[in-house]
């Protein structure tokens, strides 16, 4: 059995890091990539929670990464309290897993977050015009109501908001038989150092 060649860049470190920052951009844009949906860990009152996100952006340039949620949400007011956060996603078809260590801000009536919303799609709108807001105990499954597209224009901006993760330090692991590679970076002062480390 003939396995295929190992990729480009298994043993090259700078071209690990632009791989980690090319899925995690093709993540933003293709909803079918195993890193369209990453898992967000934050610190709640009792301890870390965990909920998948939908990333929006990557940029390798300022290094953060961009997701949105409702305000009015658990995730919002833990971001608020405390700005630490992880994001991790796993893509079985490529056996990578990249995870992600950094910063939140929490955009709510700014220019990030005016733009986020324009870029949103009027059915993504919706989610943010449900009433009550998330997390509200229910007598009934469906007791809740969403607005129709036109409506949440209006009725889903108040309660939007866009999560800007600034990103301190990232981590690839690449699973393979031959030998798995695993790296990681921390950002100082703008700069990211990085190298191999052990699996």
């Amino acid at each position: 059995m003939t396995r295929a060649p190992l990729p480009d860049f298994y043993d090259d470190l700078d071209a690990t890091f632009a791989e980690l920052w090319r899925l995690l951009a093709e993540g933003a844009a293709q909803g079918r990539s195993g890193f369209h949906l990453p898992a967000l860990a934050t610190v709640g009152p009792d301890g870390p929670r965990l909920r998948t996100v939908v990333l929006r952006e990557a940029d390798s340039e300022s290094g953060t990464l961009r997701f949105h949620c409702d305000r009015r949400s658990d995730k919002a007011a833990e971001i608020l309290a405390n700005p630490a956060c992880a994001l991790a996603a796993y893509d079985e078809a490529s056996k990578i897993q990249i995870r992600i260590e950094g910063r939140a801000t929490l955009h709510t009536d700014d220019a990030v977050a005016e733009t986020a919303w324009a870029g949103s799609r009027a059915m993504s709108r919706v989610c943010y015009g449900a009433d009550p807001a998330p997390g509200t105990a229910l007598p009934a499954g469906g007791a809740y109501t969403l607005p129709d597209e036109d409506a949440a224009a209006s009725l889903g901006r108040p309660h939007f908001a866009a999560v800007r993760v600034r990103a301190t330090r990232l981590d690839f692991l690449y699973l393979d038989r031959r030998g798995h590679r695993r790296a990681a970076w921390t950002r100082g002062q703008g700069n990211w150092t990085g190298g191999w480390i052990a699996p």
